[in-house]
């Protein structure tokens, strides 16, 4: 019988900035094209990757998602990308390590308890342990010297002496929170909720139908609040981008050693 292919490790990019940091490092990519998406297939770290960019949104994120599981055979699933910070002590500059993952603007009530993805019977996805651990592992690591890792004047900008790790809830919506009114209400609503993304609950959702670990790392670029907009550019080029491509590489790398 002749041996299976090798199945790739999918990374998936919430920003153009942080795909095209992570293609740079990968010297065999290839190009290609499905449902409107450019996968790129080559390696890192020694390991086999697609790369690709999730879109914005729920339903483009579980279209790459799908994608990825049917058509590139991937083993597994992270998700990087920025989100905005809701708990207290989630500063611009933390990375937040997902242990689960829902929709908070999924609402199937009455006939199902609110947030519960329908037939599923759940609401709250769980993030693969073993991947999350190791991604928190290195990403204390990575975050032990910001200065080095970005630049004394880039850490100086956006005051990241001492960025954080947090590891727990993090919730995902088709809306992008931007107002003090809207973090407030979500806050309320789901109190152990640390930070407000785009993607990563529906993405769970897909590696969950198809048995497939998940993760996902998130740079917090705001606190969600009426200041979000910010240098929100800037900061995804000159931190987000370079935390993802540091975090990755050092998960990799250890796959590697393994």
């Amino acid at each position: 019988m002749a041996d299976s292919p090798p199945r790739p490790i999918a990374i998936v990019s919430a920003m153009h900035e942080e795909l095209g940091a992570l293609l740079a490092q990968m010297p065999d990519e290839q190009r290609i094209q499905v449902g409107g998406r450019d996968f790129w297939v080559g390696h890192l770290q020694g390991q086999l990757i697609v790369a690709v960019l999730s879109r914005i949104g729920k339903v483009a994120a579980a279209t790459t998602a799908a994608v990825l599981l049917e058509r590139f055979g991937a083993r597994a699933i992270v998700f990087t990308g920025v989100a905005g910070g809701l708990a207290p002590g989630v500063e611009v500059g933390d990375v937040v390590v997902a242990t689960k993952l829902l929709q908070h603007d999924l609402d199937a009530s009455p006939i199902f308890p609110k947030y519960e993805v329908p037939l599923t019977g759940h609401a709250r996805f769980a993030a693969d342990t073993e991947i999350s651990d190791a991604l928190a592992t290195v990403a204390a690591d990575v975050l032990s010297d910001p200065v080095t890792l970005l630049g004394e004047k880039v850490a100086d900008d956006f005051a990241l002496a001492a960025p954080k790790v947090h590891r727990g809830l993090l919730i995902s919506g088709d809306r992008f929170v931007s107002t003090l009114a809207e973090s407030e209400a979500l806050r309320l609503a789901l109190p152990d909720a640390l930070a407000v993304e785009m993607e990563g609950a529906a993405v769970a959702q897909v590696c969950h139908d198809f048995g497939v670990p998940f993760a996902a790392v998130r740079t917090i670029s705001d606190r969600a609040d009426d200041a979000a907009h910010g240098d929100f550019t800037r900061f995804v080029a000159s931190v987000a981008s370079r935390y993802s491509l540091a975090l990755v590489s050092a998960w990799l790398a250890t796959l590697s050693q393994e």
